[in-house]
């Protein structure tokens, strides 16, 4: 096993999240390439793993809290740490200790930047980006927001834990029409693949059925909203982890259009 820092050889399948492979990956469109050309002005980091046969195997991306969906001062904030697990594509590489080292790099990483301390996202269930995880790496609960728990590792004893930012509005619906609202940051495929299958939805669907797009990679904007990635039709919510397909998305919107 080798970490190195992303070099341009493999900023392709690091703006793919090692899916390349993956036809759905590609639904996501360019806005992960987009979001990183602007994130790497704003201090991104980004290691990846490699296995003995130089296969890009995982990958971790960080960067100063204060571009981050959390409140801070002096932290680095991790956005993802992914060992690719999947037997299709470049196989499965997990239980192999690569996730741990890919941490500690960029622990020491942020360390020599001069960090005091490391923020990250988990989820409470037992999937990816798993809360246990970081907490079995010396990570603590420093914040809960739903399902999402912000972790957190101080490097010194007068660092301050971070907090969440929490959602402020909402889109609200309109007389005549089904109002399609999708925030986009573009920092995950995921959520990008999310907001493209719904534009899509829209757009077959009915002119009354109108796309809203809000680009939450202005911090102003995401401070406005608090949310970073969000999709709602005529104002609710709709839940999109794991992404949901498109004809589940269609079908939402079609519902909406056949009660007005």
């Amino acid at each position: 096993m080798k970490i190195i820092d992303l070099a341009a050889e493999h900023e392709e399948i690091y703006c793919q999240c090692l899916e390349e492979w993956s036809d759905e990956i590609k639904e996501a469109g360019n806005h992960k390439r987009l979001w990183y050309e602007r994130a790497k002005d704003q201090g991104l980091r980004v290691k990846l793993a490699l296995d003995d046969k130089g296969t890009v195997a995982g990958m971790i991306q960080y960067l100063p809290i204060e571009h981050s969906p959390a409140a801070g001062a002096g932290l680095h904030f991790i956005l993802c740490i992914w060992v690719h697990g999947y037997k299709q594509g470049r196989g499965n590489f997990q239980k192999k200790g690569m996730g741990t080292a890919l941490l500690e790099a960029a622990e020491a990483d942020a360390k020599e930047l001069g960090a005091s301390g490391m923020a990250a996202w988990g989820v409470a269930l037992p999937f990816w980006m798993r809360a246990s995880w970081f907490r079995k790496h010396g990570y603590k609960k420093a914040d809960k927001l739903g399902m999402m728990v912000l972790m957190w590792k101080p490097f010194g004893a007068e660092t301050k834990a971070p907090t969440w930012i929490r959602p402020k509005k909402k889109p609200q619906p309109e007389a005549g029409k089904v109002v399609v609202t999708g925030l986009l940051n573009g920092w995950c495929p995921a959520m990008s693949m999310v907001h493209e299958r719904a534009r899509r939805a829209a757009a077959e669907l009915d002119p009354r059925v109108e796309f809203r797009e809000v680009s939450t990679a202005d911090r102003d904007v995401f401070l406005e909203w608090g949310m970073t990635d969000a999709l709602f039709i005529d104002g609710k919510a709709v839940r999109s982890g794991p992404p949901p397909k498109y004809e589940k998305i269609k079908k939402k919107i079609d519902r909406k259009l056949k009660k007005l």
